[in-house]
């Protein structure tokens, strides 16, 4: 039974940083992309950043690139999401999903595209 716990999440100010973590079980980590998505009352789940099975390529919504970075530890089947200079608009309830891929191919950035998928993190971030 694949399982993924998303922690890391809580109330900071903008400009403050934070960062994600993803504990996935139950699966050969290695052979998957990984991915956050981040969702807001009312409003579709939306991309924000993937991350190949050798971390090698990692696209990023236009909206936090240059901000958020991705990173994945194979060994401890975690994935993480350090994200920089937070804004209002970045609050929102954070997911982790992760997809059986090949080699360096990353899945699309639908929420369709991804197998599984944790409970979420809330990430507020005050002005």
């Amino acid at each position: 039974q694949v399982q993924l716990v998303e922690s890391g999440g809580g109330l900071v100010q903008a400009g403050a940083s934070l960062r994600l973590s993803c504990a996935a079980s139950g699966l050969t980590f290695s052979y998957y992309s990984l991915a956050w998505f981040r969702q807001t009352p009312g409003k579709e789940r939306e991309f924000v950043a993937t991350i190949s099975r050798g971390g090698g390529t990692t696209p990023y919504a236009d909206s936090v690139k240059g901000r958020f970075v991705i990173s994945r530890d194979n060994d401890r089947k975690m994935v993480y999401l350090q994200m920089h200079n937070l804004k209002p608009e970045d609050t929102a309830v954070y997911y982790c999903a992760a997809k059986r891929t090949i080699s360096s191919v990353v899945p699309g950035r639908n929420v369709g595209d991804y197998d599984y998928w944790g409970q979420g993190t809330q990430v507020t971030v005050s002005s």
